[in-house]
């Protein structure tokens, strides 16, 4: 996928107030020092169109990006350590909460993880909220370039047998690294798949 243009759409915090286009829609989440922000940077070629900061939890709201007028790219809060109160950190979870229940453009989500440390029981946990409300996700882990090789291949191994405890199958997965833009045409591809087979469904209706 040749990303043509990338703008910021919105912010808000209620799930009625997110755009009303019926258009293809992915969510990023995961927590909040995972570096969400220079992977959507990085998948659509933009130094600063998700603000990044050395300071967890900055991103605060729900925040649609449009991605060649055709999808949306959606920026959620991230879960965990943020530096907000507790009433803060019971508000974000409401609305995100609020968010993959209620929002019907809602394709798939992607849930970010630190490749570099073991299986983390807040990412495990969040994973098995979203299966056991069918809400679609992928696996991203980042900051690949940290890391050996093998040591990748190892700490994604560690996920999988954690996860196959209690799920079937290991969930769909890329492997990226912001910085060496690894990972970028894996994951648009599979966007971009998805959204055809969303228009194809859509002319047979």
């Amino acid at each position: 996928m040749l990303i043509k243009t990338a703008e910021f759409v919105i912010s808000n915090s209620e799930v009625t107030k997110c755009p009303k286009d019926q258009i293809p829609e992915y969510a990023f989440i995961g927590r909040s020092n995972v570096g969400k922000s220079s992977l959507i940077n990085m998948l659509t070629n933009h130094k600063s169109l998700a603000k990044t900061s050395g300071r967890p939890g900055k991103t605060q709201l729900i925040n649609h990006f449009s991605i060649n007028k055709e999808w949306f790219l959606v920026d959620l809060p991230g879960y965990g350590y943020a530096r907000v109160s507790k009433s803060a950190k019971k508000k974000f979870q409401k609305f995100i909460t609020n968010y993959f229940e209620k929002r019907q453009q809602l394709v798939s989500a992607f849930v970010l993880v630190d490749i570099r440390h073991k299986p983390q029981n807040i990412d495990l946990e969040f994973m098995e909220w979203l299966g056991e409300h069918q809400i679609p996700f992928s696996i991203i882990f980042t900051k690949a370039d940290k890391l050996k090789p093998k040591a990748i291949d190892q700490h994604v191994e560690d996920y999988a047998t954690e996860m196959l405890k209690t799920w079937e199958e290991m969930p769909n997965y890329f492997v990226t690294s912001s910085s060496k833009a690894m990972g970028r045409d894996e994951v648009l591809q599979y966007i971009d798949d998805t959204n055809i087979e969303i228009n194809a469904l859509k002319k047979t209706l």
